[in-house]
């Protein structure tokens, strides 16, 4: 009865401790925030004390919540650059139109991309370091005596800042300065790991290969460039010239990937990545009534639903025409998430919202259809749902994200400088038409939903572990830790192969000797 009693103390009193933990948060904006946000809705009603390091302005990070409170840190605004970059690479992926004009424009898109990297990780460099040099808020977040730091590995900022203050490190990531974050932390053999944006499978033909590695190290190095010489200095300074960079920025206790082996291709993974893809997924609750309305009034033929995620705002008016001339041919209902001016071609079957409950449609019984541009969220919400994808792929990862459900049979994907309401048209009609389209979404739902704890419930789990034992040490490798020539045994290849040298130059030398020795006996006896 005692040690019962003791037990069940204890137990209690973990639950009490557990309850009043503090934990900093320092997040990405934008979609990445949508996604940590979530997590910290259930962190809170667990008990815990959240609080967000904001950068202000902010797009989307509230500075008066009930769920936290904010540290502000004053920094240039990233909308209007983001914006002009989003304009400018819109523009030029509807221009490619052919071979070589495809070619280009993924020359200059990618251009593009390094230029909006480049001053968007140097901006937060300049956040870094004049976070670090203010004494008074670092000696304020030091007395706080936080039990856990949460970030996205998107930039550096929370990496260096948990590292300087001595705290557990849990990532919410896919990405991290570096590229795609398993590629910085797990090995990655590229005979059968396609590298980030080749839209490649795990079955490669031998010229699929050479593509996959010639990407991997111009990838990699590009990668490399835009980061290293923003983070790298600030590392030297501040914790020591001998600091190394891809081991510090991989050094986290717990890896929360936003991504499973349901959307993922097989590969190598490590004992503190946590898998859990589409973790902000719920069942449906009840539409509004004015939807509900408009939902049911497509009987039979159901609904589509489109959406181009929180960054295209707005498609050019000649391509929203053609998508409104595309649904006009429809018999089914139409739900588009829309801003801009009412496109002169649209049908009566058309509903045009500026936001949708997108979740919630998507698990609706007659939503046959989800047209996106294929955001990691969406994605997932329609492989929780089992809903078919028509995928309109813009830039960033969102080509790769399509063609990975595309290989598993349930999307089709359309380019948009081609979109007009004949192709677009055929490419509903094929998922619309085609049973298989739905029955593959609905075999990864299953697969997705056949797990013994809820993608919410492993992150949660493992963010209260690392708080109980104050880190995870025992989960982490030091692969990372290692030289290029040492984790990959040349080091030891080198020494054995020296070894076998020595060993045959050896017995060919004894061999030669006595040989030699012999045949002059022998000579001498014969003379």
């Amino acid at each position: 009865k005692y040690h019962l009693a003791a037990t069940l103390l204890c137990f209690i009193k973990k639950i009490l401790w557990l309850n009043d933990c503090k934990i900093l948060v320092f997040p990405v904006e934008g979609s990445h925030w949508i996604n940590m946000l979530k997590i910290i809705e259930v962190l809170h009603t667990r008990g815990h004390e959240i609080v967000v390091l904001r950068m202000s302005p902010s797009w989307y990070v509230k500075e008066k919540s009930s769920l936290y409170t904010c540290i502000d840190l004053p920094t240039t605004s990233f909308e209007e650059n983001f914006e002009v970059f989003v304009s400018q690479q819109l523009k030029i992926r509807l221009q490619a139109k052919s071979f070589w004009s495809r070619m280009w424009a993924n020359m200059q898109m990618r251009s593009l991309m390094v230029e909006q990297f480049n001053i968007f990780h140097q901006q937060i460099g300049d956040l870094i370091i004049k976070i670090l040099e203010d004494k008074d808020l670092i000696q304020k977040l030091r007395n706080a005596r936080y039990d856990l730091f949460l970030t996205d590995p998107g930039h550096a900022g929370g990496t260096i800042l948990a590292k300087y203050l001595k705290l557990p490190l849990v990532n919410n990531a896919r990405w991290t300065v570096q590229g795609e974050a398993h590629f910085d932390i797990a090995p990655s053999p590229l005979s059968y790991v396609p590298f980030t944006a080749t839209e490649l499978t795990d079955k490669m033909t031998f010229l699929q290969r050479v593509k996959n590695c010639i990407s991997s190290v111009l990838g990699r190095y590009t990668m490399a460039t835009i980061s290293e010489p923003v983070y790298k200095p600030i590392l030297s300074k501040y914790f020591g010239a001998d600091v190394d960079y891809s081991a510090f920025m991989a050094d986290a206790d717990i890896w929360l990937m936003r991504n499973d082996f349901i959307f993922e291709y097989p590969r190598p993974t490590m004992p503190n990545v946590v898998y859990m893809s589409g973790f902000q997924c719920k069942p449906p609750k009840a539409l509004p009534a004015d939807l509900e309305e408009f939902v049911q009034s497509s009987g039979d033929h159901g609904v589509i639903l489109m959406s181009m995620g929180t960054l295209v705002s707005q498609l050019p008016s000649h391509v929203t025409e053609e998508i409104a001339a595309a649904f006009a041919q429809l018999p089914q209902k139409v739900i588009w998430r829309y801003l801009g001016q009412r496109p002169a071609s649209l049908g009566n079957n058309t509903l045009l919202v500026k936001w949708f409950p997108q979740n919630d449609l998507l698990g609706h019984p007659k939503t046959r259809v989800f047209l996106t541009h294929g955001g990691t969220n969406g994605l997932q919400e329609a492989i929780y749902h089992g809903i078919p994808i028509v995928g309109i792929p813009i830039f960033f990862d969102q080509p790769e994200n399509l063609s990975r459900i595309r290989a598993k049979g349930g999307a089709v994907i359309v380019d948009v400088a081609e979109v007009d309401r004949q192709v677009l048209g055929q490419a509903l009609n094929t998922v619309l038409n085609e049973a298989s389209y739905t029955e593959n979404m609905r075999r990864l739902s299953w697969l997705h939903k056949d797990q013994p704890l809820s993608p919410m419930d492993q992150a949660v789990f493992w963010i209260e572990f690392v708080i109980r034992h104050k880190g995870a040490p025992h989960l982490k490798s030091h692969s990372h830790t290692l030289s290029w020539a040492v984790y990959h045994s040349l080091d030891v290849i080198s020494a054995l192969l020296c070894a076998c040298l020595f060993f045959i130059y050896t017995f060919v030398y004894v061999g030669r000797a006595v040989w030699r020795r012999n045949f002059r006996r022998n000579k001498v006896k014969q003379g």
